[in-house]
């Protein structure tokens, strides 16, 4: 049986992947320190799944709790979501931002090092490309000006694997560009719940539906766009959980070294078009107005994914009004997200 430590695999991606690679046939154990999400999300998977996954409370920036869950299983493959992930957080939180997101990575590899387990999967992110306006994003396009801490976190650990796999001949690393991950589990029991006021456009929307909050504010609604207001490349969580699978599977393949895919649908869904779709899944209008630009927000990005559906096999198969069904189906049946951690 091969085994898969997913860390940050209580998180929002993370959890979905644990189901995606359960169903595959993965034995899979979780290490997440809670910091963005629940224990109920361990117990929402057990009644997915019908398993209980091995669950360790471990940050993985620090190195002897991380070491127990090394030296406790034998791991074949790792895929690292572990991180903070909030863009404007970032920019207010930059110490924090790239000492955790920077320092779990090198304690991962380490401790991968000592205990000869060679293959990665990491999460990264679109926001790579910077503010480069050449679309589709190849794998090949150029790596950018990142616009906040918390991509050149992204970026710096491409660079900190890259170097490794070059050092290490028996190190194999996939790294994964996601463009937007929206949507839920078709069970409605896990989805994207984030403390706070949402960040994100979807869990935005999801709460001005349900009531909870007043009014979506659209950033800018001038831009040389179909309808003036900006083109992102949505992807559900599903289908991003699929792409992990068939990373995993594609790493059996190589012999060493780095990849890198992209992870998306391939084309743009404009702000007003994923509102109308969500409208459309909710029932109701969304209230809503446009406000002015947002700065360091490009009018259109979305991935080209050849490249991960010729080697990888994978193409996200889920349309943008499936994207608003789950994630009206998630919202709806837990309005206030997962209950706290007693």
């Amino acid at each position: 049986m091969h085994t898969v430590l997913v860390t940050g695999g209580l998180g929002f991606i993370g959890s979905h992947t644990v189901i995606a690679l359960n169903e595959n046939g993965y034995e899979v154990i979780i290490a997440d320190n809670l910091a963005n999400s629940k224990m109920e999300v361990l117990n929402r998977l057990e009644i997915i799944t019908g398993k209980r996954f091995k669950f360790y409370n471990v940050d993985c920036c620090d190195e002897s709790a991380l070491r127990v869950v090394f030296e406790e299983n034998t791991i074949d493959s790792i895929i690292h979501f572990a991180g903070l992930k909030a863009v404007g957080e970032s920019v207010v939180m930059p110490y924090e931002y790239y000492s955790n997101n920077i320092n779990s990575m090198l304690t991962v590899i380490k401790l991968m090092r000592e205990y000869k387990v060679n293959n990665l999967v990491f999460s990264s992110s679109a926001t790579v490309y910077g503010m480069s306006e050449d679309v589709p994003f190849t794998e090949e396009s150029p790596l950018g000006i990142c616009t906040n801490p918390y991509g050149w976190t992204k970026w710096m650990i491409e660079q900190i694997l890259r170097d490794c796999s070059k050092a290490y001949s028996d190190l194999k690393v996939i790294l994964l560009r996601y463009f937007n991950p929206v949507g839920a589990h078709e069970s409605g029991l896990i989805g994207e719940d984030p403390r706070g006021i949402p960040n994100n456009l979807f869990p935005y929307i999801s709460k001005v539906a349900t009531g909870s909050l007043e009014r979506l504010t659209i950033h800018g609604g001038d831009y040389d766009t179909p309808d003036g207001t900006c083109l992102r490349d949505y992807i559900h969580v599903c289908d991003l959980a699929d792409g992990h699978v068939k990373a995993i599977n594609y790493m059996a393949k190589l012999e060493s070294g780095v990849d890198v895919f992209n992870l998306g649908t391939g084309k743009g869904t404009s702000v007003i078009e994923a509102v109308k779709a969500f409208e459309k899944a909710c029932g109701h209008e969304i209230n809503n107005v446009i406000g002015p630009r947002r700065s360091g927000d490009l009018p259109v990005c979305y991935a080209s994914t050849d490249k991960a559906e010729r080697l990888l096999g994978f193409k996200a198969s889920r349309t943008i009004e499936d994207m608003c069904e789950s994630c009206w189906n998630w919202q709806s049946k837990n309005p206030n997200g997962l209950p706290e951690d007693n």
